[in-house]
């Protein structure tokens, strides 16, 4: 049988792909990230599926889980916050499962990033402005950072920044990419994204700082930093330009 990483998405529970909700239904195991999966998709398990809530259990634990569903017959649904690509510790999920001989898929989801653009109304991507999308965190409660990826750094591109796991430590992120984007460089907060209680701050480096102390907010969201946020005058794309050449038969030139 095959154990299934599903990125069950950011939040709202019909954001996951159809691949991903076909499996969770004929699963007959399924382990979920607590709070960070909503319980709606739960119901979606086959009604004599055993639930495994893996919040309160460590990788060891986690892994026999996955080894004796396996064992014992069953496909296993392991649904992960977001897309299982970016900060899910798949990975180490994984080597485990290669060295027991078990076999796996991985199913992508929506990441936490898509979802928080969305509720800005926002590409992160603009002609001219901005092209590169740089996804990071910072190092406190967590592995540390390898060396060269550290905001400083990160922050000298100049290019828009997407910090997961970070939202505690605003005020540090701020200090960080201040001399290198500017006070007057546009920065949001996205809590929640997607959820009936998502929050959307909006601001600058000079005071998003503050917003984010005002509201409260400390997890579950995103810190986006960069200029598209604000764009407004740049040239429209040369995907739909007419001065592209494109194929009679539909094809794009």
């Amino acid at each position: 049988m095959t154990v299934y990483f599903i990125g069950a998405g950011p939040g709202a529970a019909d954001l996951i792909t159809l691949r991903g909700a076909r499996i969770l239904a004929r699963a007959g195991v399924c382990l979920y990230a607590g709070s960070l999966v909503p319980r709606e998709l739960l119901a979606e398990c086959p009604q004599e599926a055993r639930l495994v809530d893996t919040s309160g259990l460590n990788l060891d634990q986690i892994t026999d889980e996955l080894t004796r569903a396996h064992e014992a017959g069953h496909d296993v649904a392991r649904l992960h916050s977001g897309d299982p690509s970016v900060f899910s510790a798949v990975a180490e999920q994984m080597r485990r499962l290669d060295a027991a001989g078990v076999p796996y898929e991985i199913v992508p989801g929506v990441p936490a990033f898509a979802a928080a653009a969305a509720a800005l109304g926002r590409e992160l991507t603009v002609p001219t402005v901005g092209q590169t999308v740089i996804l990071t965190r910072i190092a406190r409660q967590a592995t540390s950072m390898p060396p060269g990826e550290d905001l400083a750094t990160l922050g000298r591109s100049g290019a828009l920044l997407v910090l997961h796991l970070a939202a505690r430590y605003t005020d540090e992120v701020v200090a960080e990419l201040l001399p290198h984007y500017g006070a007057d460089c546009p920065a949001a907060v996205v809590a929640m994204a997607s959820r009936p209680d998502e929050l959307v701050l909006r601001g600058t480096l000079a005071d998003i700082a503050h917003k984010v102390r005002e509201a409260g907010v400390i997890r579950t969201a995103v810190i986006i930093v960069g200029r598209t946020l604000a764009a407004e005058q740049f040239p429209d794309s040369y995907l739909y330009s007419t001065d592209r050449h494109r194929n009679p038969c539909g094809k794009e030139g």
